[in-house]
């Protein structure tokens, strides 16, 4: 799970989580329907995306990582098929999401890292 960050239109942040995941090397998100996230990609790509890891005990600040990008929403009717390959990983190996009946087309947000930050050894900045 991600924590996405958008930017409102009155700068204040939106705040939501999301599965994320994999579609070839890009990291990507699914989304049934517009909303507030989206809209506000669309008006300013910029996001940020937070990972968290298992409490371990004991361990004062745990491992992170925050994932800057720009993202860009495309329409696609492939999103059901995305949205399984996910839950496969979220919910069980065996999960499916069927495609529901009269359905528009999904969203699919693609993200292009602009930078890493956090703690362990993939952050690229400082944590300050």
């Amino acid at each position: 799970m991600a924590h996405l960050s958008t930017i409102n239109p009155d700068g204040s942040p939106q705040v939501t989580v999301i599965w994320i995941g994999l579609d070839g090397d890009d990291l990507v998100s699914t989304h049934m329907r517009d909303n507030v996230k989206l809209r506000n990609i669309r008006r300013d790509p910029r996001v940020a995306l937070s990972f968290d890891v298992p409490r371990e005990p004991e361990v004062w600040i745990n491992p992170y990582a925050v994932v800057y990008a720009l993202a860009a929403v495309e329409p696609s009717p492939h999103i059901w098929d995305l949205m399984t390959k996910h839950a496969k990983v979220y919910v069980s190996p065996d999960a499916q999401v069927p495609v529901p009946e009269g359905s528009e087309p999904g969203f699919i947000v693609r993200y292009s890292v602009t930078r890493v930050g956090g703690i362990g050894p993939w952050a690229t900045s400082p944590v300050l």
